[in-house]
C-alpha cells in the first residue's frame, strides 16, 4: 500500500522555478548540439534521487511513492522504451515544480508530465505514460499505442495526439508547441538535467 506523502509547506511555484532555473548561466545547455530524446539513462536511479535530495527546495514532496522508487521508474521504463529516462526525470521536476504541484495538477493524480487533466493509478503508470509519450515525439516508428512498437502495455492518454510521429527527436526540438508552448522549454529541462550530471561527475551536455 503505497504512502501519500504530503508536503509540510507548497512552496509558489515562481519561487520553485526561480530556484531551479536561476543558474541558467552556470548549468545550462553545453555546447549547443542536438540532445536525444531517444537513448539509455546515463544517470542510476541513486544518482537521480541523490541530486533530487541534494537540491530540493524547502518544504517536503508530495508523491505516492518514495523518490527512490520514482527515480528507479524512470530509470527502467525509460530503457525499455529507449526513451533518456534520466532527462525526463529531470522534466518531472521542471513539470511539477520539484513535486510542489500548486497548480491544477494535484500530487494525487501521478501526473508527472505536465498532462492536462489526466490522472494515474500510480506512481509507475503515470512514468510509464511520460516516457511513451516522449517516445512518440522522438521515434517516428512508435506508429501506434500498442506492443509493438512500445515495450510496455500503453498507459499514454495522448498518444495519437502527436502528429506526426517522431517530429522532435532532440530535446533542442521540444518548447514552441512540442510538448510545451514556452520557448525555453528545453533549456530549463536540460538546466537541471546538466545539474544532475555534474552532482554525478559527468560533463554537461
Amino acid at each position: 500500500m503505497t504512502r501519500l506523502v504530503r508536503p509540510r509547506r507548497v512552496a509558489p511555484f515562481a519561487l520553485v522555478a526561480a530556484l531551479a532555473f536561476a543558474a541558467v548561466g552556470c548549468f545550462g545547455p553545453r555546447g549547443g548540439g542536438p540532445v536525444p530524446v531517444m537513448g539509455q539513462s546515463d544517470l542510476t536511479a541513486a544518482q537521480m534521487a541523490g541530486y533530487f535530495w541534494a537540491h530540493e527546495p524547502p518544504g517536503s514532496p508530495c508523491l505516492t511513492v518514495s523518490v527512490e522508487e520514482l527515480t528507479a521508474y524512470f530509470q527502467w521504463h525509460g530503457n525499455v522504451e529507449n526513451v533518456r529516462g534520466d532527462i525526463a526525470f529531470a522534466q518531472s521536476i521542471v513539470e511539477t515544480g520539484w513535486f510542489r504541484y500548486g497548480g491544477s495538477v494535484q500530487c494525487e493524480q501521478n501526473n508527472y508530465g505536465g498532462f492536462l487533466g489526466k490522472s494515474f493509478p500510480d506512481g509507475e503508470t503515470g512514468v510509464r505514460a511520460q516516457i511513451q509519450h516522449l517516445r512518440a515525439y522522438a521515434d517516428p516508428s512508435a506508429t501506434s499505442c500498442t506492443q509493438p512498437p512500445l515495450a510496455t502495455p500503453c498507459a499514454d492518454p495522448v498518444f495519437s495526439a502527436v502528429n506526426p510521429k517522431g517530429k522532435a527527436p532532440n530535446w533542442n526540438d521540444m518548447g514552441n508547441g512540442n510538448w510545451a508552448a514556452a520557448p525555453d522549454y528545453a533549456a530549463k529541462v536540460l538546466t537541471v538535467y546538466n545539474e544532475m550530471r555534474a552532482d554525478a561527475g559527468l560533463p554537461g551536455v
